[in-house]
This record gives structure tokens, C-alpha cells and sequence, in this order.
């Protein structure tokens, strides 16, 4: 029989647990009705049932690794690295190639992005290297590494394109740098290179984007530059949230999913169909929630026993927190559209999955926070 430490179900984090259930709850409702076709039209796809599936596995899995004390992630953070690398190289090569983006591996009838683990991989092994270094030399990482964790990723993420979670680990880069703690000097340093830089990285990042993601940009600039084209995403998300006006339409009575008005309704701008079924009130109590998940998540990074659970805590809520505001930033026309998903709502097996196995290392973290030894 699997015996069951005590400590583990008293200790356990059900605040948290509660909170991500009840957000990939209210996303499978949404995907629901987000893909319901026009009455009578045609058969309702069936998004909501696999989302529902991945559900079950995502739960399971973060079950798993919060029976495992985290400092098992610690070990195994360069092999996990590593691995990710491997993997995002293989992906550049054989990788399935979707919306202009080389970014799935397929293995038999599964496919997945590498990129949606690789972020937890990252925020491991930054960790765990920001951990090992000596407060002496903390304003010294060689440019080696510098290379290993900042533009390696960096570059191999650009090339597929994805550049949402390009933009997500050069913030997790800057964000777990600056709570290790950095000099002045340093600060000063990088920002006057960087302003030289401009000029010249600017060109190089534009001509390297595709097409779809100049127009994206253009969009993004200016809308109404073509809204019937590359404008039209963005003002068909506004119409949307605004139509919602204070109270909503009501759940299943939103019609710019099922009229296809609003595309990517079930993925990238799934917040835009909540906003028009639930309207001002309903977002409001949906934006609470996440405040809550994300102040948890910095309280567990506060109370965290050691130095690597407390930023790999500040890593996944960071995570959590960049993915959630440009995402919304997306649907309010305030920010790129750059293929970003809700977390624990939009549609997507490998985005959940790796978001649940992101939130039990969170719950692993804080589960453990009075155990004064590594096992």
C-alpha cells in the first residue's frame, strides 16, 4: 500500500487548487459556448469535451508532482533544460507547421508545443543557477550562461515564431535577475546598451517577423488601417467586451462566437466571449480571482523554506501574471496581438496541462514550507 504523509493533506494548498479548478471550470463553459454553432446549423464541436479530458489529466498530473517534494525539481533542472533545448532544436527541424508557426511535435495522434513545458523548465534552472551563486558574485554571470539562459531560448523560440513566449522568458530573465539582486552599476550599464542597440535590433527583429506578425503589429498601432483585414481581430474583441455593457447578455445568449464575428474565440480571445455573456460584473468577479491566484502565489514565494523555492515560486506567478495581462491586454486592443492564451481558460491540451504542472510545484512549494531540511 502507498503510504500518505499526513502533513501532505493538512498542509496541502487547496486555496490555490480551488482557484485554478475554478478558472479551467469557467473556461470549458465558455469554450462551450464560445464554439456552439448558429441554432439549428450545423453538429457543436467537440473543443469542450477534450478540453474537459485534459482536464482530468492535468489534475492528475499535478497531483503527482505535489506528492513529490520539490527539491527533486532542484536536481533535476539542467537534465529537464536540456531536454527542453533538445527539444525546441527538434521542433525547428521536424516540427508541424500551423498558422504561418513551426511550433507542434507529434507523437502518434498527440501533438504539443515544447514551448508550453520549456517555460517551467526555464524558471527551474534559472532558479536553481540563481541559487548556487554566491551573493559575492552575484552581479557576475558569465556571458556563457548568459547565453545558456538569455538568448539561446531566445533565439531558438524567435525562429519558430513564438513570440509570446519569447517575451515571457525575457521578463522571467529580468524579473528573477532583480529579485536575486543586481547592482546599480549593472542597471546602468545594460539600460545605456540597450538604448544603442535600439536601432539596430529594431531592424534586425522586423525583418526577421512574418508577415502575419507585421500585420499583427500594424494592427496593433493603428486598427482602423484596414479593419475588414488585419485590424479586424482586434475591433471584433472590442465589440465584443463592449456589447456585455454592465450585466451581460447571459450565459449561451452571446452571439459573436456562434456568428463567427470573432475569431480565435476559444483560444486567444476567449476572455472576449466571457465579457459579452457576463458582462462588467461577471469580468470583475473573474479578474478577482486571478488577483487572488497571483497575491497566493506571491505569498508562497514569501514563505517558501529556501532561496529556490521562493524564486521558482516568483517564477510562476510571474508566469501566471505576464501571460494574463497580454492576453487581456489583446482582447482590449492595449497590446500585440501575439498568440498568447489565458491560462487555465483558453482552449489547448498542452497549455493546460503545463499550467497545471506549473501550479502543483507551486502547492509542492508551499505544502513544504515548514520542513527546515532538504530530504
Amino acid at each position: 500500500m502507498v503510504k500518505i504523509d499526513r502533513r501532505l493533506i493538512k498542509n496541502f494548498d487547496w486555496i490555490t487548487f480551488s482557484l485554478i479548478m475554478s478558472l479551467a471550470i469557467i473556461g470549458i463553459m465558455t469554450i462551450y459556448s464560445a464554439t456552439r454553432p448558429p441554432l439549428g446549423s450545423e453538429e457543436h464541436p467537440d473543443f469542450y469535451l477534450k478540453q474537459i479530458l485534459w482536464l482530468f489529466i492535468s489534475t492528475g498530473v499535478l497531483f503527482v508532482i505535489v506528492s513529490f517534494d520539490y527539491i527533486w525539481f532542484y536536481r533535476l533542472s539542467y537534465p529537464l533544460y536540456g531536454l527542453g533545448i533538445l527539444l525546441l532544436l527538434i521542433v525547428l527541424f521536424i516540427g508541424r507547421t500551423s498558422m504561418g508557426a513551426q511550433r507542434w511535435l507529434s507523437i502518434g495522434p498527440i501533438s504539443f508545443q515544447p514551448s508550453e513545458f520549456f517555460r517551467i523548465f526555464f524558471i527551474l534552472v534559472f532558479s536553481s543557477y540563481l541559487t548556487n551563486m554566491s551573493r559575492n558574485y552575484v552581479d557576475k554571470i558569465s556571458i556563457k550562461n548568459l547565453f545558456l539562459f538569455g538568448i539561446l531560448p531566445l533565439i531558438l523560440l524567435i525562429k519558430q515564431p513564438d513570440l509570446g513566449t519569447a517575451i515571457l522568458l525575457m521578463s522571467l530573465f529580468v524579473v528573477l535577475s532583480l529579485s536575486k539582486g543586481i547592482s546599480k552599476k549593472i542597471i546602468t550599464a545594460i539600460v545605456i546598451i540597450s538604448l544603442i542597440s535600439i536601432p539596430f535590433l529594431g531592424h534586425i527583429f522586423w525583418e526577421g517577423l512574418k508577415d502575419y506578425q507585421k500585420n499583427r503589429l500594424t494592427a496593433f498601432i493603428d486598427p482602423d488601417v484596414d479593419p475588414a483585414g488585419i485590424g479586424y481581430h482586434i475591433n471584433q474583441s472590442k465589440v465584443s467586451i463592449g456589447s456585455g455593457g454592465f450585466f451581460g447578455k447571459g450565459y449561451l445568449k452571446g452571439t459573436q462566437g456562434p456568428l463567427r464575428f470573432l475569431p480565435e474565440k476559444h483560444t486567444d480571445f476567449i476572455f472576449s466571449v466571457f465579457a459579452e455573456e457576463w458582462g462588467f460584473i461577471g469580468s470583475i468577479v473573474l479578474l478577482g480571482i486571478y488577483l487572488v491566484l497571483f497575491l497566493r502565489g506571491l505569498d508562497t514565494a514569501i514563505k517558501a523554506k529556501d532561496e529556490f523555492g521562493r524564486l521558482t515560486a516568483l517564477g510562476i506567478t510571474c508566469m501566471f501574471f505576464i501571460y494574463f495581462c497580454v492576453n487581456i491586454g489583446m482582447t482590449l486592443g492595449i497590446m500585440p496581438v501575439v498568440g498568447v492564451p489565458l491560462p487555465f481558460m483558453s482552449y489547448g491540451g498542452t497549455a493546460l496541462l503545463s499550467n497545471f504542472a506549473a501550479a502543483g510545484i507551486l502547492i509542492s512549494i508551499r505544502t513544504r514550507r515548514f520542513e527546515l531540511f532538504y530530504p
